[in-house]
């Protein structure tokens, strides 16, 4: 082999091959076990089917009555997503900082957390578990046979569901940032929460409100998709629309679906900059 030969050679290329491998293998199996088959896409009733239906997408429905309809809609998916996001932030927050190992004032003196703390940090990691463990479109499901169809069920559902999650990760965040001033200040006589607030809070901040607008990004995402069983917003009015196979409402609403995720992603860049 040449020197040529011996620098276009990639050292790494039996690993790739072999992961690769392992790829196609898994992957097989896992979509038979799905019974994944997308020649299905292409069958003939399904092609007919598909093609009656997209034909009713031109032209979008454009009345004024319609319009407004949607605007009320996209603006309660805005909000369900907003105030779910928020309620999970209240949920998530304290969570976090009674599972976090880096506060513990127990472990001071020894290294290791007291009985009690220990035990109760574990509980409320458990809990964070079962939150984030059940979708949210789960959740739904349950708060519209509690409380009935509307946009409540789906800020419920948001608030449990993002609470877990967002809790799971700001006890990560917590834990992973240097926590040199937060242990210097509960040395000094600090308690957990002015050490949380003077030594952690202000290392975190960016990091914690960037995953945050991320997944109040997400959330608009859900808020319409648990429209569909019945939790309000955007998505129980296309889940209408479709039911009457009213193609032109239908696409009317995914271009404003459309619209909303790019208004969300300009607004998380904003904030992204103001605070990063």
């Amino acid at each position: 082999m040449n020197d040529r030969e011996a620098m276009l050679r990639d050292p790494a290329w039996h690993r790739r091959v072999t992961w690769a491998v392992l790829f196609v293998v898994i992957l097989g199996p896992a979509g038979y076990f799905a019974e994944f088959n997308p020649a299905t896409l292409w069958g003939e009733a399904s092609l007919r089917a598909t093609t009656q239906f997209l034909a009713t997408f031109i032209p979008p429905a454009h009345s004024q009555d319609f319009i407004v309809l949607v605007v009320v809609a996209a603006w309660k998916t805005v909000a369900i997503a907003t105030v779910g996001t928020g309620l999970a932030i209240m949920i998530a927050v304290p969570l976090a900082l009674l599972a976090t190992r880096a506060l513990s004032i127990s472990r001071l003196a020894t290294g290791r957390m007291a009985f009690i703390p220990s035990a109760l940090r574990s509980t409320v990691r458990a809990l964070l578990i079962v939150l984030r463990s059940i979708p949210e479109i789960v959740w739904a499901l349950l708060f519209v046979r509690a409380v009935g169809l509307g946009d409540t069920a789906g800020v419920m559902a948001i608030a449990l569901t993002y609470g877990g999650m967002l809790g799971k990760v700001y006890m990560e965040i917590f834990e992973s940032n240097e926590a040199q001033t937060a242990t210097a200040l509960l040395n000094n006589g600090a308690g957990r929460l002015q050490a949380f607030c003077y030594g952690t809070w202000p290392v975190c901040l960016a990091e914690l409100i960037s995953y945050s607008v991320y997944r109040w990004e997400c959330a608009i995402r859900a808020s319409v998709v648990m429209g569909f069983v019945g939790a309000g917003g955007l998505g129980q009015q296309m889940e209408l629309s479709m039911k009457m196979l009213a193609g032109g409402e239908v696409l009317t609403m995914l271009m404003m679906f459309m619209l909303l995720v790019w208004i969300a992603d300009q607004v998380s860049a904003a904030l992204r900059r103001a605070f990063g």
